[in-house]
């Protein structure tokens, strides 16, 4: 069960927060699918790193999410999806602001209609293992940023940017309007 006081993290446009504070912010360089109802989210980052085997996702989805945006590196493997419409659904209900998957996700019609963000490279409707190889908070690297648990993530159709949980409080705030 999570320790963490809930997070509320307003999605910024992620054009506008490199407008607005340039190379203060990692920029991640992997050109993501948007799978969930919701296309701009945010949140602190809770972390899992797995390669087909989302036994830990599954279970990390289980606990309360608390406005927080789960990072899985999946090895970029297209093999098997980390992500289906249940887990989904369940990331959804439990207060997760959405995924973003080094990976393929399934169920992507379903996924379209679940209101949690949910990025991914592609998608595959082969099950994943279930041996719980991996490791949860830990730091994942991919696209030429690493990815540290509590870093704020934001996402949307245009990329994802990431800024470090030392950020100054400024730059977690929604831009002038």
């Amino acid at each position: 069960m999570s320790t963490t006081p809930p997070m509320s993290t307003t999605p910024v446009p992620t054009a506008d927060l490199v407008d607005e504070h340039g190379d203060r912010l990692r920029v991640c360089d992997v050109q993501f699918t948007s799978y969930g109802a919701l296309r701009s989210f945010a949140g602190p980052i809770r972390t899992v790193s797995c390669r087909e085997d989302n036994a830990l996702l599954h279970a990390l989805l289980r606990e309360p999410g608390d406005g927080h945006v789960v990072v899985v590196d999946g090895g970029a493997s297209l093999r098997s999806a980390l992500l289906g419409d249940l887990m989904a659904e369940r990331a959804r209900g439990n207060g997760w602001a959405g995924l973003v998957i080094l990976g393929a996700v399934r169920d992507v019609a379903v996924l379209a209609g679940i209101s949690v963000g949910v990025q991914a490279l592609g998608s595959n409707p082969r099950k994943s293992g279930k041996a719980g190889s991996g490791a949860v908070d830990v730091p994942v690297s991919f696209g030429g940023v690493t990815f540290a648990p509590g870093d704020v993530l934001h996402a949307d159709e245009d990329g994802v940017v990431l800024l470090p949980a030392s950020a100054p409080a400024d730059l977690n705030r929604t831009p002038r309007a």
